[in-house]
């Protein structure tokens, strides 16, 4: 069983970059593993390190100033292929949340089935976001999945946020599709002994 989703209060990494492709989270060269450990130092690689593989210390996450659980990110967050080693990456790497203003839908449904919660907010309440980290690197955002809203603590304004029902579900109760399936199985075979 997964670590169960409820109520997230971090601060945030600010990452004020719009079209952020997967290969940028995740370069190519990465993707021979075959299990999800080990991704996270690797998450927007070419980003962090230069080609000597020294930090580079312009680069957020390499920032001491900033950390959290909560990944925000600039408009059409995810693009391009379809790779499930960019959000096991920003999963490994210890994202619970990501905010942007649009995902691309197969990395947003990646994110999903790897634990990690993906908030779509307005355009506005994004800008109004990075302005406060801007301000404050220690401003908090709390992320209620139950009621399925943020909030900005420095400004106090929240919005709410869509998720298929059935997502939720699995991330307020840990569960993968396998483990839902499972923990549904009295059922099926109710189902299928009265079915026949």
């Amino acid at each position: 069983m997964k670590q169960k989703f409820d109520i997230i209060a971090s601060t945030c990494v600010p990452l004020p970059l719009e079209n952020v492709d997967t290969d940028q989270i995740i370069p190519a060269r990465f993707l021979k593993a075959t299990t999800r450990e080990g991704f996270g130092e690797n998450l927007f690689r070419d980003w962090r390190y230069d080609k000597e593989g020294n930090k580079i210390d312009s680069f957020v996450l390499n920032d001491s100033t900033y950390g959290g659980q909560v990944l925000v990110a600039g408009k059409n967050f995810g693009s391009g292929s379809s790779r499930e080693h960019a959000a096991w990456a920003i999963a490994d790497y210890g994202f619970r949340v990501v905010v942007s203003s649009f995902f691309a839908d197969i990395h947003k449904n990646n994110e999903l089935n790897n634990f990690v919660l993906p908030v779509v907010v307005t355009e506005e309440y994004l800008a109004e976001l990075f302005d406060s980290i801007a301000q404050d690197p220690k401003t908090e955002v709390v992320v209620d999945l139950p009621n399925q809203t943020i909030t900005n603590k420095a400004t106090g304004k929240s919005e709410e946020f869509e998720i298929n029902a059935y997502k939720k579900h699995c991330l307020m109760n840990g569960l993968d599709d396998i483990d839902f399936l499972l923990s549904n199985k009295d059922k099926i075979e109710a189902w299928e002994s009265a079915s026949k």
